[in-house]
C-alpha cells in the first residue's frame, strides 16, 4: 500500500513545489524593485556629514509673513520712444506652513485686504533637494496697480502721472524652473532655503537647469489714455501705437546656470545666496505677436534672472529666519519690449518634529 500510495502524494505535491517557486519569485523580486527605488530616492539627499548635518525630523510647521513685490515696464521703440511701468503697492501676507520630507506648502492672507471677491490670486510650491529644486508658481494680479516712472517723450515733465491709480492693467504668470545642484554632498540648498538641513562648514555649488514660462499682460489703453488727458490737462500726449494693445502673451523656454554659496559664520548661523541667469527664448502668442516671434531667432533670445538670499537660524529643532527671491523677465518685439519683475521677502519662525527612527534610538 505504501509503495501505490507513494507516487499519488508525489503528483500532488508537484504543483504545491511550483506554486512556491513562483511565490518565492515574486516576494523576492518586489523588495528588490522596491529598494532599488529606495536607494534612488535617498540617493537624492546622500550628503557628506563632515559639511551638512542631515534632517532628524520628518515633519515640520511654520508661520511666515511675506511681502511681494511686482513692477512691471511697457516700452515701445519708436523713434518717439515711450514707457511706462505699473506697480502695486506692496502688501503683507500672513500665514502657516507645513511640511513633510522634501514638499513644503502653505497658504497666506493678505492682512490689508481681506476681501473674498479679490481677484489677486497665488501659489508657490517649492521641492528642494541635496541634488535637486523644483519651483513652481501661479501669480495673478489685481486691478490695483498704480503708474510709476512715465516717460512719453516730448520733454516733458509726467510727475502728475506718478503714483496715480490705474485700474486697467492685470497680469497672469505661470510657469516652473527646475534645476541642478553640482556639489550636492557638501553644499545644502535645503539649509538656506527649506530649514530642512543644517550647512555645519561653508560651501558653495554650481547650478544648471531649465524653465518654462508662461506670461499674460492684459491693458485698457482707452482708460490709460484718458488717465494721461486727465492728469496733463493742455499737456496732452498721444500713446505711442505700440502701447496701444488689448492683450499680451507670450511663452518662455530657458536654460539656466548659476552659482550659489552658503556662508557659516556662526554655530547653527547660515548666510546663504544664489544667483542663476536664464538665455531664454520667447514666442508671442497674443495680439502683439509677428512672425519673427513664431520662429527661433537669436532676436528672440533673452536673459532673465533668478536670486535667492537667505539668514537662517536652525538648531534642528526651532528655526527662524528671513529669505527673498526675485525673479525678472524680458521680452521684446520689433515695436515692443517689456520687463517684469516679481519677488518676496519672507520672514518665519518655525518647529520640526516627528522624530526619525535612527535618531530616536540613538538617544
Amino acid at each position: 500500500m505504501m509503495m501505490m500510495t507513494a507516487p499519488a502524494c508525489a503528483q500532488e505535491t508537484i504543483p504545491v513545489v511550483l506554486d512556491s517557486v513562483k511565490t518565492d519569485t515574486v516576494v523576492k523580486s518586489a523588495p528588490r524593485k522596491l529598494g532599488l527605488i529606495r536607494r534612488i530616492i535617498r540617493g537624492f539627499d546622500k550628503v557628506d556629514e563632515r559639511y551638512i548635518e542631515p534632517q532628524h525630523y520628518v515633519y515640520a510647521a511654520m508661520l511666515q509673513g511675506t511681502r511681494n513685490y511686482d513692477y512691471y515696464t511697457l516700452r515701445s521703440a519708436g523713434d518717439n520712444r515711450q514707457s511706462i511701468s505699473f506697480s502695486p503697492d506692496s502688501e503683507v501676507r500672513l500665514g502657516p506652513y507645513a511640511g513633510w520630507r522634501w514638499v513644503f506648502l502653505g497658504y497666506t492672507l493678505s492682512l490689508e485686504n481681506l476681501s473674498v471677491n479679490s481677484h489677486k490670486s497665488g501659489f508657490d510650491l517649492s521641492v528642494y533637494s541635496s541634488q535637486i529644486g523644483l519651483d513652481l508658481f501661479y501669480h495673478r494680479t489685481a486691478r490695483d496697480f498704480k503708474l510709476r516712472d512715465v516717460n512719453l517723450g516730448h520733454q516733458q515733465d509726467y510727475s502728475a502721472l506718478n503714483n496715480v491709480s490705474f485700474d486697467g492693467f492685470t497680469t497672469d504668470i505661470t510657469g516652473f524652473n527646475f534645476y541642478y545642484i553640482f556639489n550636492h554632498g557638501k553644499f545644502s540648498y535645503p539649509a538656506a532655503f527649506s530649514q530642512s538641513t543644517i550647512q555645519k562648514i561653508s560651501c558653495g555649488s554650481w547650478l544648471a537647469g531649465f524653465g518654462y514660462t508662461q506670461n499674460s499682460f492684459d491693458l485698457d489703453y482707452e482708460l490709460l489714455q484718458s488717465v494721461i488727458d486727465e492728469k496733463m490737462g493742455a499737456k496732452r500726449v498721444e500713446l505711442d501705437s505700440a502701447l496701444q494693445f488689448r492683450n499680451i502673451k507670450y511663452v518662455d523656454f530657458s536654460l539656466s546656470g548659476g552659482y550659489a554659496y552658503n556662508w557659516v559664520f556662526a554655530r547653527n548661523w547660515l548666510l546663504g545666496g544664489s544667483l542663476q541667469i536664464a538665455a531664454s527664448h520667447k514666442r508671442s502668442t497674443g495680439e502683439m505677436s509677428d512672425k519673427k516671434s513664431r520662429s527661433f531667432s537669436i532676436q528672440n533670445l533673452n536673459l532673465d534672472g533668478i536670486g535667492r538670499f537667505a539668514l537662517v537660524y536652525n538648531n534642528m529643532k526651532w528655526y527662524a529666519g528671513c529669505s527673498v527671491v526675485m525673479h525678472t523677465y524680458n521680452f521684446s518685439l520689433s515695436q515692443f519690449s517689456t520687463n517684469n519683475t516679481f519677488g518676496s521677502a519672507n520672514l518665519y519662525v518655525g518647529i520640526n518634529f516627528g522624530l526619525k527612527k535612527k535618531y530616536r534610538e540613538k538617544k
